[in-house]
């Protein structure tokens, strides 16, 4: 195993984290959100390589280099871009994401999409038509061991919080992504009987029917699944949602945050099936698809709102002339851009619509021809 790379210089770290790129401060806790790629901010990058790599070992992978960076990060032909939390008093990136939007996604020769999951997941002709020019793919996701701790206080308290902050403000920034795709990780260290029950429960409450996506090798329970609905017993997603929260405790351990996270984003979520991933640690990695605007409102809600009261800032210092208090005005453009956004994502649904429509058409008329072949079959000798 290689040893961690020496940290970069915070200098150079504050020379690439210029104005352009920052999206917003953060909700909570005093942080800010940058957007970077290795084209605009290599050192910025190898930091986040190294911090990735810090966090994965201590979480029990770690692909045993010195940073963990591949491909997807490096590509100078649509790299993944980077969103980052940044700790201005310690001068630190406290954890990260990254990301690729749907209409930078590359097609591979299989006709599949060139991204992060494509070596675990295929993706069926619907998803590709009718939801990847919508999606913002993410990947990646750590938090420094440092910030993990309650003893950072406010700072480790909501650095998931912050990094919900980021997404948001990047879709907020494009009407037409509606989707996050994405994986949620459980290292092969976990409690097997608590990964599956974990993994029954999604299944259970958040279905997948039109099979937009699929584990090319997916992992199936070992245990009868008639036992683990003994222990998973509701229909009702928050009393079942206590049973398995009590069940996983009696074990000895706890529903992983980020899982515990994404489980509580959006009622309507789809659980895309769980594999193991070989290019990272051989972890157990589960397939989402969620829905931007159907998560639940509080939640999506509170993490728009440091963006748009960066974008009103940004306003009144480019147009001194404004004289609108900058709550008064991120209010105004919140009103504007959602509106935007609830008119794109209505005329996504009704394209769904009229396509399901026209799908129950063509099923109709082919089971209509196949009954009139029996019966002609039927009729002569």
């Amino acid at each position: 195993m290689e040893k961690v790379l020496d940290p970069v210089s915070a200098d150079l770290l504050k020379a690439e984290l210029t104005p352009d790129k920052k999206l917003c401060n953060t909700n909570k806790a005093g942080n800010e959100i940058y957007v970077i790629d290795g084209t605009d901010a290599p050192n910025v990058l190898l930091e986040i390589g190294r911090l990735r790599e810090i966090a994965f070992r201590d979480s029990g992978g770690g692909t045993g280099l010195s940073v963990d960076l591949d491909e997807f990060d490096t590509t100078t032909d649509h790299p993944y871009k980077q969103i980052i939390i940044w700790d201005p008093d310690a001068s630190a990136i406290i954890g990260g994401y990254r990301f690729i939007l749907g209409p930078d996604i590359q097609m591979q020769e299989d006709g599949q999409p060139h991204i992060t999951s494509s070596h675990m997941f295929r993706y069926s002709d619907r998803f590709i038509q009718d939801y990847l020019p919508h999606v913002m793919e993410l990947g990646r996701s750590f938090v420094t061991p440092e910030y993990q701790s309650s003893k950072a206080g406010a700072k480790a308290i909501f650095a998931l919080d912050n990094l919900w902050d980021g997404i948001a403000a990047v879709i907020l920034q494009h009407p037409n992504i509606m989707y996050l795709l994405g994986k949620m990780t459980i290292y092969p260290s976990f409690d097997k009987s608590c990964r599956e029950l974990i993994m029954h429960f999604l299944w259970k409450h958040f279905p997948d029917p039109d099979e937009l996506g699929r584990p090319k090798n997916p992992v199936s329970e070992e245990n009868d699944g008639r036992l683990l609905d003994l222990i998973l017993k509701d229909d009702d997603f928050k009393s079942d949602y206590r049973n398995l929260k009590e069940a996983v405790r009696k074990l000895g351990f706890n529903i992983p945050p980020l899982v515990n996270s994404y489980m509580n984003i959006s009622p309507t979520m789809k659980m895309l099936g769980t594999g193991i991933n070989d290019e990272f640690f051989d972890a157990y990695d589960t397939g989402i698809l969620i829905c931007f605007d159907e998560m639940y409102a509080d939640k999506r809600d509170r993490h728009k709102e440091p963006y748009f009261r960066h974008l009103a800032e940004k306003m009144r210092i480019r147009f001194p002339g404004i004289r609108q208090e900058a709550e008064e005005l991120a209010g105004k453009l919140s009103s504007i851009m959602e509106s935007r956004r609830v008119q794109n994502f209505n005329k996504f649904l009704e394209n769904q619509r009229k396509q399901m429509v026209e799908a129950e058409k063509k099923l109709r008329k082919s089971l209509r021809r196949k009954k009139k072949v029996k019966e002609k079959e039927k009729v002569e000798p």
